[in-house]
Parts: C-alpha cells; sequence; structure tokens
C-alpha cells in the first residue's frame, strides 16, 4: 500500500489531537481512531507504527499548534507581557465558544492525569513537554525583563512556573459547568496578578 502522503498525514494528525483531546487515550478505540481518521488498520499501523505512535504524535503536534498560537500573540503585540495578557484572553474566550475545541482542559494535562505510570514513555512525553513550555514561557518573561517590562529583581524561571500553573488551573477550571462571567473574572484576576512584577514607570 503506497504511503501516506505528507498532507494526508498532517491531515490525519490534526484529526487524532481532536479525537485524542476530547476522548483520552484510553477511552479511544482503533475502530473510533479508523472512522475518525478515515483510514484502513494497515495504512494506520505503517504510518503511526500503533496506536500509543499515533497519540505521541497528536501530543507533539497539539504542544505545536499551542506555540504558535502563542507566538502569534506576541507577535501581534506591542510588547511581551500584552502578548501574554492576549493569549491568556484568547484562551479563556476558547474555552467559552461551543464546539472550538474538543475539551476545555488542557490535552497535556489531561494526558499526564490519564495515563499516569501506566504508559511510561506517554508520561515522559508530556512531562518533556510540559518542560518546554515553561522554558518557552520563561524566555518570553526574560524578553519583557529585559525591554524594561518586569523589575529587575523578578526571578524569571519561577515567575514562568507560575504562568503554567495559571494556564493549567484556568482551562481545568473551565471544564466544569460555571457561568461565562465567572471564567472571565477568573482571567481578569490572574491577570492582575502580573502587575506587582512589572516595572514602576521611569
Amino acid at each position: 500500500m503506497p504511503r501516506t502522503s505528507r498532507y494526508d498525514r498532517q491531515t490525519a494528525l490534526d484529526k487524532a489531537v481532536l479525537l485524542f483531546w476530547e476522548r483520552g487515550y484510553f477511552a479511544t478505540s482503533m475502530k473510533q481512531i479508523e472512522e475518525a481518521l478515515d483510514m484502513r488498520p494497515g495504512s494506520l499501523y505503517a504510518t503511526f507504527g500503533s496506536k500509543s505512535g499515533l497519540f505521541g504524535e497528536a501530543l507533539d503536534e497539539y504542544s505545536r499548534q499551542m506555540g504558535e498560537e502563542l507566538a502569534g500573540h506576541l507577535a501581534r503585540q506591542s510588547s511581551r507581557i500584552a502578548g501574554l495578557k492576549s493569549y491568556l484572553r484568547a484562551v479563556t474566550q476558547s474555552c467559552l465558544e461551543p464546539g472550538r475545541v474538543p475539551a476545555r482542559a488542557c490535552m497535556l494535562v489531561k494526558t499526564l492525569l490519564e495515563v499516569n505510570n501506566q504508559e511510561p514513555a506517554l508520561q515522559q512525553q508530556v512531562n518533556l513537554i510540559l518542560r518546554d513550555v515553561e522554558a518557552q514561557l520563561a524566555e518570553v518573561v526574560q524578553q519583557a525583563q529585559e525591554a524594561g517590562e518586569l523589575r529587575p529583581e523578578v526571578d524569571c524561571q519561577r515567575l514562568a512556573r507560575l504562568l503554567q500553573a495559571q494556564l493549567i488551573g484556568l482551562r481545568s477550571f473551565a471544564q466544569r459547568d460555571v457561568p461565562a462571567c465567572h471564567l472571565e473574572a477568573l482571567t481578569d484576576d490572574m491577570l492582575a496578578m502580573l502587575e506587582p512584577y512589572r516595572a514602576l514607570p521611569a
């Protein structure tokens, strides 16, 4: 059977992200994967190797998409802090719009909680991705500090961990059946937490 083209492979990965993000790893059957990706078992195994192989690639693709979204907000704003705030608000809006995302909680965190030590390779992969996300946030915070947006004594790595924890908490909280105004107010409170770190006007 001929190899899946690069375009078809990307299309299949995009569909896999949506499927696994909604259902999780263990609750998704091979039959559901075949139907969602519109691929026969032979093609699936030839392209991705196994269910866990496909899931691992879906995690990487999800991470890449989230990174691109953050980079887009940073590029469109006049400062790094403004970009972070814009991204946080966009995450909130994506959670509030029906059908925009398969699940409100982060796919990475859902996976970490689900697979535990039953799938050590996937558990390790998620931990490495989350470490990379923290490093990306730390780099953004460092750039903001170097641009004079944050006080010089701010520990950028520590602030990055706080931001990551807030993002995880926001998306997890959004999984609850709560009014939109509560989620928006929570986002406002999260953004307000950044203010004590800001540099004072010259």
